[in-house]
């Protein structure tokens, strides 16, 4: 992948039919620059001829149409590239001889061209060698719908692309999933909740044609839907309940936490969600909802440690905000500008300190007191969390509240380069503006954040309702569209379905920014709806899924796993908002990681009644020791903006799900509601507690297997009444003596086997 240093060409067309998406060791017969050459450039070349000028060699750089053409050599008599021409090319003699000396890559880079690399880059030449803008910094068009042979599957236009590509491929989709598949699916990708037995029944003995819709509309309406859409919101906020660093001390930042579960709930637009926090400080007459939204830019570390020179920890901050809004918003890494010139993107050093001037001027300190709460702050009144902002949970009934928001000082502070990124060493004077590969900065615009936030979702703008919407894609199957949400740059992936995303993205400006319609249409279409069944064909063909053949099969997120046993034995506490609160956790865990530093973060004080039972939104997180079971399911570390979590698959994941007290007290919760509200048989009971946790009845063989087990763990705890009871005191819900000793942990050691199902904890 590529970059160009000019801005977007309105005229360069993103539509590329009939390209592959994928990098295989075919030679399209037509070759697309940036789906074939521009990605071999990339990886092989730019390291000595790509942007950053200190490492460039030979004086050739192939990240710039104009140098890639130009004249080469003291007497100026070849060329690297000449259109149509790879005999008289100097790229392709050095790509294919057999002379180490002359050959590129040079044998010491450790790069290496494979055959049908070298053939792609002599076919482009061969084709004349035409050039175009990296893909994401063209603006999104909107392109014909796909023809294709099945007219009968598509259900929107999501499907005729998805099936397009397919149907080339030869692939053909899925069936559609069953309807308890589809509500589990649908339950946990809108809610983070599984769906309860009421709603299961009803959506499986509904047939009328917009049974599905209603479920749709249900759960978009729901408070559950917007403390979910909210979780992935703390990730790309680097949202926690400390400061970071050494002492972590604890601050307070859950009122703006609630803020956002409030915006997604009233669904609000995109466009305003962002303005506001960005620039919310920033409006005429700016209302105090709007400035506490600015605490999303000061949801960054900050020090207190003593020795630390004030200006290096500011510098940082600024910069956390830089890289935050750059990942957040563009999908791009401008934090490698920050020492020199983007070695991939169109970033040039002066770009990037140009964005940070941005977020240069906060009256805020780099190293703040013991227990300060660092300006800039907004204090926020009992009375006005009674009567304006209703919004905020002030569980604890506070006098008053102080949030660190943004505000800018009177005098703006100007930005410099800064040599290596050293905050002691500045260099050249820069403006405000943004990068003008990505777009212009318009003259009439005002240099400061509310000036960025309108820049920002400028219809013309290529990049923010791309990055947006590929999130959301991502959200719902796994992967974006971008395989690397983080990156679209030249570095990133490429996109498997280039139309459908610049599709959904025009939708998503068009619709007015629409969060909750962008995903009703997206679970609405047949692509959504597929069966999760991999053939053996499918798998070797498309082992990724990157064709969308097939629906994805994921584990739950950390919060959706612990959320999902609490909910369904009947623990959850479902009160909105409100300070963050400690369930259970390893003891002396704190004290023994920080050493005893932290004041009320030394030693972790559980919580107590309703506190151990919120959803995981609300767990408190201490950055230098988050919470770890949630750790081991891959949740963010909250230390930097995170727009993708990792997806792994360890021994240790087991060990929580076997020995975590929470889930295991979960575990002991759904045996008693299973004993009071299924029939009194062991088979309705095991059908119950299944259910719950797989949203399908059991198999009969599955059924008879856990029947078994279940026979096999009364005896035991039948000769071992000891190990019965301390099974049965996990955790501080209220024992019932429904049954004797022995048949209650059966039950309990029952609930959680089925638990331990891959099943369970998979939304597919």
């Amino acid at each position: 992948m590529l970059l160009v240093l000019s801005s977007c060409s309105q005229e360069e067309s993103n539509n590329i039919e009939s390209v592959s998406i994928s990098r295989t060791n075919v030679v399209p017969d037509q070759v697309d620059f940036n789906y074939h050459v521009r990605p071999i450039l990339s990886d092989r070349c730019y390291t000595c001829h790509g942007p950053d000028e200190a490492a460039r060699q030979g004086e050739l750089r192939l990240d710039i149409e104009e140098e890639a053409f130009i004249a080469l050599g003291e007497s100026q008599d070849h060329h690297a590239i000449v259109k149509g021409d790879p005999e008289n090319s100097t790229l392709v003699y050095r790509i294919y001889t057999d002379n180490k000396r002359e050959l590129m890559p040079p044998p010491e880079s450790n790069l290496v061209l494979e055959a049908h690399e070298k053939a792609i880059l002599k076919r482009w030449i061969e084709q004349g060698a035409q050039w175009k803008t990296h893909w994401s910094f063209i603006s999104p068009a909107k392109s014909e719908l796909p023809e294709v042979a099945d007219e009968t599957w598509p259900i929107n236009e999501i499907d005729h692309f998805v099936l397009g590509k397919l149907e080339s491929q030869n692939l053909v989709p899925r069936e559609r999933a069953s309807k308890e598949q589809l509500i589990r699916r649908l339950t946990f990708d809108l809610t983070g909740l599984s769906p309860t037995l009421e709603e299961m029944d009803s959506f499986l003995g509904d047939e009328s044609p917009d049974a599905y819709d209603k479920v749709v509309d249900r759960l978009l309406a729901s408070n559950a839907y917007a403390e979910h859409m909210t979780v992935q919101w703390l990730d790309i906020a680097r949202y926690a309940d400390t400061h970071g660093y050494q002492d972590d001390l604890e601050r307070t930042m859950w009122p703006w936490r609630d803020w956002v579960i409030h915006a997604f709930k009233e669904n609000m637009p995109y466009d305003q969600f962002v303005k506001w926090q960005l620039a919310g400080d920033l409006l005429p007459e700016a209302t105090k909802e709007q400035i506490l939204a600015t605490a999303f830019n000061r949801n960054h570390k900050i020090t207190q440690e003593g020795g630390v020179i004030h200006e290096e920890y500011r510098v940082e901050y600024v910069a956390d905000r830089t890289q935050t809004f750059a990942t957040a918003f563009l999908g791009l890494t401008v934090e490698c500008a920050r020492c020199h010139d983007h070695k991939y993107d169109p970033i040039a050093q002066k770009d990037y300190y140009s964005l940070f001037g941005f977020f240069n001027s906060v009256p805020e300190k780099g190293v703040i007191g013991y227990g300060e709460i660092p300006d800039p702050k907004v204090k926020l009144s009992q009375k006005e969390m009674e009567e304006i902002l209703t919004f905020i949970n002030n569980v604890d009934t506070l006098e008053e509240i102080e949030v660190m928001v943004m505000a800018d000082s009177v005098v703006q502070r100007q930005a410099y380069i800064l040599s290596r990124g050293a905050y002691d060493k500045p260099t050249v004077a820069v403006a405000t503006e943004t990068p003008p590969a990505v777009l212009p900065f318009p003259e009439n615009f005002p240099a400061n954040r509310l000036g960025l936030a309108d820049w920002l979702t400028l219809k013309e703008n290529p990049l923010t309702s791309r990055v947006a919407v590929n999130r959301f894609w991502q959200q719902l199957f796994g992967n974006g569209i971008v395989g690397t949400s983080n990156d679209f740059g030249n570095q990133g992936a490429l996109p498997t379905h280039p139309e459908l995303l610049d599709w959904l993205a025009i939708r998503f400006v068009e619709e007015n920014w629409d969060v909750s319609a962008i995903l009703k249409y997206i679970v609405s279409s047949a692509t959504y709806r597929q069966s999760t069944k991999l053939s053996p064909e499918m798998l070797e063909l498309d082992p990724q899924n990157n064709y969308l053949a097939r629906a994805p099969r994921l584990r739950l997120s950390a919060e959706m796993v612990r959320d999902h046993f609490l909910n369904i034995s009947g623990l959850l506490v479902k009160d909105i908002g409100g300070p963050s609160v400690k369930p259970y956790q390893p003891p002396g865990l704190w004290y023994e990681t920080t050493g005893g530093g932290g004041g009320s973060t030394a030693k972790y004080v559980e919580g107590q009644g309703s506190a151990l039972y919120r959803r995981s939104l609300y767990t408190f997180w201490k950055r230098t020791v988050p919470p770890p079971s949630m750790i081991t399911f891959d949740a963010a570390s909250r230390d930097n903006c995170t727009v993708k979590r990792q997806r792994t698959s360890t021994p240790l994941q087991a060990l929580v799900l076997m020995n975590d007290p929470q889930i295991i007290e979960a575990a002991r919760v759904i045996a008693y509601r299973s004993i009071e509200e299924a029939k009194p048989d062991l088979n309705a009971r095991i059908d119950f507690i299944f259910r719950l946790a797989t949203s399908r009845f059991p198999a009969e063989d599955e059924q008879a297997a856990l029947r078994e087990y279940f026979e096999v763990e009364l005896l035991r705890f039948e000769k071992d009444e000891d190990s019965a009871k301390q099974l049965l005191s996990n955790g501080v819900y209220p024992q019932k003596d429904l049954l004797n000793v022995a048949e209650m942990a059966a039950y309990t050691i029952l609930a959680s086997t089925i638990f331990n199902l891959d099943e369970a904890i998979t939304k597919g």
